[in-house]
């Protein structure tokens, strides 16, 4: 028996191209995925790719500075140092308030001071005890009152001290050099001069004098 076949050939061509039709919608359909989830994927790299290089740069900066701020530092640090290397060599190492409470201690009722003057010298080995005298009336410390800094000693310095006044007796004037000369604050002790004086108002006479020596504050 023969088979008919009743449907028309433009319907079957329609079914054909309607059903060709949906097979490229869904390949087009699956390729247009497989693309959007590239480009995500592709999207999210470069993301992260530019957020690691700004980070990068970021750290990279962020070095950058931390460098020069240590160098900064070290630089301070440089500056510190030669300024406390000066004020070694200035720094005088003696206590003032302490001299000046040994010399007070020793003094006794008999005498009254007019000065007592500090000078910083040029440490020289085998150095004598000559000196100049002073018409100073005022106590003057080492580092302190002498002007521009172009007159203080640097370096290895010792001080001389000159002490003067007036005695009741020139042999208060002697037990005063024995004090200074027992005490260990002092060593070089010796009498500058020694003159009788007589007081204009009082009308009696008094021995004024001078003593040079030096602070114990060395080793020759």
């Amino acid at each position: 028996m023969k088979n008919i076949d009743l449907l028309p050939e433009w319907y079957k061509s329609g079914q054909r191209q309607r059903v060709s039709y949906r097979t490229q919608c869904i390949a087009f359909g699956g390729i247009f995925l497989v693309m959007m989830v590239w480009s995500f994927m592709t999207s999210h790299l470069i993301s992260k790719a530019t957020a690691d290089l700004i980070d990068l740069e970021t750290r990279q900066i962020l070095t950058r500075r931390a460098s020069l701020e240590v160098g900064r530092i070290r630089d301070e640090i440089s500056q510190l140092r030669k300024k406390a290397n000066v004020l070694d060599e200035v720094d005088s190492n003696i206590d003032i308030a302490n001299v000046l409470a040994e010399i007070s201690f020793l003094i006794d009722n008999s005498i009254v001071l007019g000065k007592v003057e500090f000078t910083a010298e040029k440490f020289v080995s085998g150095q004598g005890t000559k000196s100049s005298s002073r018409s100073s009336n005022v106590v003057r410390t080492a580092g302190r009152g002498f002007g521009s800094t172009k007159s203080l000693s640097l370096g290895d310095v010792r001080f001389k001290v000159v002490i003067g006044g007036i005695a009741a007796d020139s042999s208060d004037m002697a037990k005063l050099v024995c004090k200074l000369e027992d005490s260990p604050y002092f060593r070089q002790v010796y009498p500058l001069f020694s003159r009788n004086k007589k007081m204009n108002n009082e009308g009696y006479q008094v021995s004024e004098f001078e003593i040079g020596c030096y602070l114990a504050n060395y080793n020759e």
